[in-house]
């Protein structure tokens, strides 16, 4: 009887964890010794300040990014309820991939299903295929970031190290922009964040600001008294939303690339601040944050929040038929059994929405 009972109670325990989806995330394992040094985004390069005092406006002196210290926030549970015409209720996030380091931000999916990550420490791009394996698709990017893929099937990145800048990856790798104003981005002050592609071969990107790389290589500032993150066209790309703190931003775009007629589009949760962001086909809007995805109709209209287990950074659309929604999370489990914080994990949910078809991001 008393084994019986033991082995009951170990099997509704693994039962339980199994329900809850952290299960499936293994422990990372320690670093090796031998690991070599991180890449370094821009204002955290030892030459950073000797860049930056040949700028005609220095910019003002801030933090560069520093890894999370001290242990992350454990996995917590959640309860995915029915957002109609975007997720079911009672849908469970799948754990994919997790790696320790300043790794994977910026997901985009493909068509063939699988997933591209960008890794900042490794300055490598990875791709997730669809049952999560990953492999090494591009190397030797300058501490790359975000990606975004245009309609016409070309990878974009954003290159966060000293003297930043964006460089198309494929069909062939080229320097699409790295100046503004006849300086070093650098000179803008802070991190090259996020972009989105568009069909001419440009790249609307946020540096603390917004911006709009010409397919020519020149750079326009657009936008005021923004603090932007995430950001994203519409299918149509006749409109641009990027992440302003707690509210999301709207722009029309004239056919020149050119941006016009700022206003606010949507607010997001009390307390909540915006980071990367996707579309579906309908031109609903996805934006991450803490608690998780938040989804905004076409219209402005917010519509609900899809929970996730972690705190999360990165969406995207992607996997078969592009009804998967794919996220990537902060945080994940050491070897040791305690919380890390400095790490990344990928985790999927199938969705009712549909992803564009027309531009991966």
């Amino acid at each position: 009887m008393e084994s019986k009972g033991v082995a009951s109670i170990a099997f509704a325990l693994l039962a339980a964890m199994i329900a809850f989806g952290q299960s499936q995330a293994p422990p990372l394992p320690p670093a090796p010794s031998s690991a070599p040094p991180p890449s370094l985004q821009g204002p955290n390069d030892p030459g950073y300040a000797a860049v930056i005092a040949t700028c005609k406006n220095p910019p003002p002196k801030l933090p560069g990014f520093r890894p999370p210290s001290g242990p992350a926030p454990g996995p917590r549970d959640y309860q995915v309820t029915e957002i109609p015409g975007v997720i079911a209720a009672g849908q469970r996030w799948k754990f994919l991939w997790q790696e320790a380091g300043n790794n994977g931000d910026g997901i985009v999916g493909t068509d063939d299903g699988g997933l591209l990550i960008a890794q900042n420490d490794k300055g490598d791009v990875l791709k997730l295929d669809q049952d999560g394996h990953p492999s090494v698709v591009y190397t030797d990017t300058h501490t790359g970031g975000s990606l975004s893929i245009n309609s016409a099937g070309a990878v974009f990145i954003v290159e966060r190290g000293l003297r930043p800048a964006i460089w198309e990856l494929s069909p062939r790798r080229k320097l699409l922009a790295d100046s503004f104003e006849g300086e070093t981005l650098d000179c803008i002050g802070g991190v090259l964040n996020d972009l989105s592609a568009d069909r001419k071969g440009g790249a609307y990107f946020t540096m603390g600001g917004l911006y709009y790389a010409r397919p020519d290589g020149s750079v326009t500032k657009y936008g005021e008294n923004l603090r932007t993150n995430g950001i994203i066209l519409s299918p149509d790309e006749k409109r641009l939303f990027v992440t302003n703190v707690n509210t999301v931003v709207v722009f029309d775009v004239q056919p020149d690339g050119s941006l016009t007629n700022q206003r606010d589009f949507a607010k997001l949760l009390q307390g909540t601040a915006g980071d990367g962001s996707t579309t579906d086909a309908e031109g609903r809007i996805y934006v991450t944050s803490n608690p998780g995805v938040q989804v905004i109709g076409g219209d402005g209209t917010w519509l609900g929040l899809i929970p996730t287990p972690r705190d999360v950074i990165s969406v995207s659309f992607g996997g078969p038929g592009r009804k998967t929604l794919f996220i990537l999370a902060r945080g994940a489990l050491g070897s040791d059994g305690n919380q890390v914080a400095n790490a990344a994990q990928v985790y999927s949910i199938p969705m009712i929405a549909q992803g564009y078809s027309g531009r991966l991001k």
